[in-house]
């Protein structure tokens, strides 16, 4: 018998799983939920774009959570071992670096520094980075349109080089001190592998190249002459960056002694490298040529791969063609949703309708079921949080159009759960528009597995079938793979693939009535995406609220 480990770092938590390498079943697991600031998250009431984490966190659950599954693993099965454990993978959020000393250590865990936000780990949702990233995309376009081509067309404020230059621009005495930066999917297997001192980190393929413009073709990262033009401190900080990148099927290194001793498990046990939680959500589900895995959590990331023998067109919009960064062997591409259970969310705990009992969203999903497509005259844009792909404009907001002084808390629940289906089919046909044909969906995470409204609304919006992961913990499971395949429990992906993935039995197949409804609806949709989102658009808006009201009285009189 063998087993992987699995970590998973999301937002909010990080999950632990422990799977069987034969076939993927979960032994043990256990959630860490981040202790720091709200959710995890620390917080800037005087600027919402702000957020960050403490890197404290990360360890701590890191020790919880191995500890908590190994003990679990040990009460569900009176067989298994610490020392079968032949892996170990990581993914995390990202991008999301962390400025570190001269040997390796957070910034953050510094006395000199526990106050300053800004030498915190900078999450992938903090946004503070717009006009960085603005002014990198200008210079790009100008100087090196070839960098902007593999990350579809605009470099995003979500990103390596924006954040670090707006903490260089705000903070120089943080940037000062930070000998350089790492990618939170490097320092984790960095950690445990005792590779944590620059002059030792390894960095990923996959966070390099779709975060920080990494790529072979022009030598690694961007070049420090070009970075220079936009600073010369962020210039001399490329000469800290690895002129290599590693995929997932290669070793971080091996846990170390003090590491083993900590965890309960023994040394040497390979760790692999890491990758962003999408990916291997991607990974965990089976993903291959055709195959979409959508990740739906608090954003959505949509992820495809295609065989890197072919040349692939580059694709504006999306967040990157990284050969490597999700399968070895495959271009990997990228694309999402900046918010999705945010948006949820933020309907439900800060406009609260109808107070805790009546606006939460079991009872919120339940009304919500029983309206029909287009009944509530309603349509909104899904850009709470900006918008990641097709648009790559973080300075974009939600919008809802439609409301009457009859208008219910249920019908805005569906209405802006209809806005993410919208967004995701934008994006679906964004990569077919493009030569990357999708055959089938596979869906991951909380939402697609506790919410089958949800999926349905998507299925309809769509016109396509949904299918759900069979793993419950699919990014954690994708992690477990990469350790199952540097551990030597497989010889590669496809096989460890074959072995440990599957979806579930229901789907949720679209109906045709629905989708012919939406189908309208979405037309609606893009005129308002267009005219907020693009420059230039000229056509009268005119239709909208009027095409709304007609689709909702002819819904009403059926």
């Amino acid at each position: 018998m063998a087993y992987a480990i699995g970590l998973d770092y999301g937002t909010n938590s990080v999950r632990c799983v422990i799977v069987n390498t034969a076939n993927g079943k979960e032994v043990g697991t256990a959630v860490y939920n981040y202790p720091s600031g709200e959710m995890g998250i620390l917080l800037d009431r005087k600027d919402h774009n702000v957020a960050r984490q403490n890197p404290a966190d990360y360890l701590e659950g890191l020790e919880v959570t191995i500890k908590k599954s190994l003990a679990q693993a040990r009460k569900n099965d009176k067989k298994f071992r610490a020392d079968q454990i032949v892996g170990i993978g990581v993914d995390t959020t990202g991008s999301t670096p962390i400025p570190v000393d001269k040997d390796g250590v957070p910034l953050a865990m510094k006395k000199e520094f526990k106050k300053n936000l800004n030498a915190y780990v900078w999450l992938w949702k903090d946004h503070t980075g717009y006009a960085e990233a603005a002014e990198i995309t200008e210079l790009a376009a100008r100087e090196h349109p070839e960098y902007l081509a593999k990350c579809g067309g605009t470099y995003s404020s979500e990103w390596f080089f924006s954040k670090i230059l707006h903490c260089l621009r705000t903070d120089p005495k943080v940037f000062d001190a930070a000998y350089t930066w790492v990618e939170h999917a490097d320092w984790i297997p960095a950690v445990l592998t005792g590779t944590d001192h620059p002059s030792k980190l390894k960095r990923c393929r996959c966070a390099a190249g779709h975060k920080a413009m990494f790529n072979e073709a022009w030598g690694g990262y961007p070049a420090k002459e070009f970075l220079s033009k936009l600073d010369p401190k962020l210039g001399a900080l490329r000469d800290t960056l690895t002129a290599t990148t590693q995929t997932v099927d290669q070793k971080a290194g091996d846990l170390t002694e003090e590491w083993a001793k900590r965890l309960g498990l023994k040394p040497g046990i390979p760790v692999a490298m890491g990758a962003f939680d999408a990916h291997l959500g991607g990974v965990g589900s089976g993903i291959g040529p055709g195959t979409l895995v959508k990740i739906i959590g608090t954003s959505t990331c949509d992820m495809a791969v295609a065989p890197n023998t072919a040349k692939l067109p580059d694709i504006p919009g999306i967040c990157g063609i990284v050969d490597g960064s999700i399968l070895p062997g495959y271009f990997g591409l990228e694309a999402g949703q900046s918010a999705v259970g945010d948006i949820f969310n933020w309907f439900v705990n800060y406009i609260q309708p109808g107070g805790k009992k009546e606006g939460d969203h079991a009872a919120l999903t339940a009304k919500a079921s029983k309206l029909k497509p287009g009944q509530s005259g309603l349509l909104a844009l899904d850009w709470n949080n900006g918008n990641r792909t097709i648009l790559v404009d973080q300075r974009l907001t939600g919008l809802l159009v439609g409301q009457t002084l009859h208008t219910r808390p249920e019908e805005i629940y569906r209405a802006l759960v209809e806005a993410t289906a919208f967004g995701a089919l934008t994006i679906i046909n964004r990569f077919e528009e493009y030569g990357v044909k999708i055959e089938q969906i596979i869906n991951c995470g909380g939402i697609s597995e506790k919410n089958p409204m949800i999926m349905q609304i998507y299925a309809d919006v769509t016109g396509r079938e949904m299918k759900i992961s069979r793993s419950p913990q699919t990014c954690a499971l994708g992690a477990a793979i990469c350790g199952a395949v540097v551990g030597g429990a497989y010889p590669d992906f496809a096989s460890a693939q074959k072995a440990m993935c599957g979806v579930k039995a229901k789907t949720f197949k679209p109906i045709a009535a629905n989708h012919a409804v939406y189908k309208r609806l979405y037309g609606l949709y893009k005129q308002l995406h267009d005219a907020f989102g693009t420059k230039g658009y000229n056509q009268s808006l005119y239709n909208v609220m009027k095409d709304l009201l007609k689709i909702k009285e002819e819904v009403l009189k059926q």
